[in-house]
């Protein structure tokens, strides 16, 4: 295959961005949902605001000098006609730039929080549908919040994406440690999707490399779903986290095909969100292996996509709590 066809290949399916023998199929309960009682979405970006107060499309693509915290208000769908629309922001304030990540971790102060960070060639508004339809997919009882990088929402950003991503680690570090070191606080769960997988391994081992053992107590659930990460690279990051990786679920998919054109562009190098099962559970993760449920063209969203794979999420801040 030429080049060009791969990287054309590479345009189609690189978009937007399981181990218990029953992990699909155990019980569930239902904790109260947490948007419902408090419709606002936590937001911490490097992304630069569009105008001040931010208007619609809120947040752009360019990077921020520095973290920016701030508050996306949100309005519930109706529920009463058919053909309505869901969730919606309604306007974004409380910025905060000078002590952002303490901003962030003051916002969530007493309550568990589920942090989404999301992946390739998202906009801001596509991050935050994506981390509402994640939380009230799980009923999600706490607090619910997004950390987004200045993704190009460009499908042939591959390259710039992720440059963006690692360029975003420090701040992601910044905002985890600053929830983790406020007395009081609940815990932290993180569910990051393809390329902010990577972000988030990153961000981690930095934050345990500088906080120790005491920064990771709050860190509770930990998921990557379809990780898009060099296996290797995958690996020697698991190994700088210590017994803490045995708080990471990997939801993999050998029929993502997505992940399989980044293994292609790798030079052949296997990603980690599709590797064998056996291989990951190998390395100390739990993997939810979701391989049975792609029954679609692309198949590197299951964990919105599907409400099965949805559960190993729900399940996986269960048994952190």
């Amino acid at each position: 295959m030429s080049r060009l066809a791969i990287v054309c290949l590479a345009a189609v399916t690189l978009s937007g961005c399981i181990g218990d023998d029953n992990v699909l199929t155990s019980p569930l309960t239902a904790p109260r949902p947490g948007l419902e009682k408090d419709p606002t979405l936590l937001v911490a970006t490097t992304r630069l605001p569009v105008g001040d107060p931010p208007k619609k499309p809120w947040f752009s693509s360019d990077r921020a000098p520095d973290l920016i915290y701030a508050q996306a208000r949100l309005s519930p769908p109706s529920g009463s006609f058919i053909g309505s629309s869901g969730w919606a922001i309604t306007k974004v304030d409380s910025v905060e730039r000078s002590h952002a990540a303490q901003a962030f971790a003051q916002a969530a102060f007493g309550r568990d929080l589920l942090l989404y960070i999301h992946g390739y060639r998202e906009s801001f508004e596509t991050a935050a549908a994506s981390t509402i339809d994640l939380s009230e997919g799980i009923k999600f009882s706490g607090a619910t919040g997004l950390f987004t990088w200045p993704s190009a929402a460009s499908t042939f950003s591959y390259v710039a994406d992720r440059e963006s991503a690692m360029w975003s680690r420090d701040a992601l570090e910044d905002v985890l440690a600053a929830i983790a070191k406020t007395p009081s606080g609940g815990r932290i769960h993180i569910v990051a999707h393809s390329m902010g997988t990577l972000l988030t391994l990153e961000a981690l081992r930095m934050l345990r490399a500088d906080g120790g053992e005491s920064v990771m107590e709050r860190i509770g659930a930990i998921v990557l779903a379809a990780p898009d990460i060099d296996i290797d690279l995958f690996a020697r990051g698991l190994e700088r986290l210590g017994p803490d990786a045995k708080k990471i679920t990997v939801i993999s998919s050998t029929n993502d095909r997505a992940l399989a054109v980044s293994s292609r562009l790798a030079g052949g190098i296997v990603r980690a969100g599709a590797a064998d099962r056996d291989r990951l559970e190998a390395l100390g993760v739990r993997v939810a292996d979701a391989s049975e449920f792609g029954s679609g063209i692309i198949n590197h969203d299951l964990f919105l996509s599907n409400q099965e794979v949805q559960q190993v999420i729900k399940r996986a801040i269960e048994r952190a709590r």
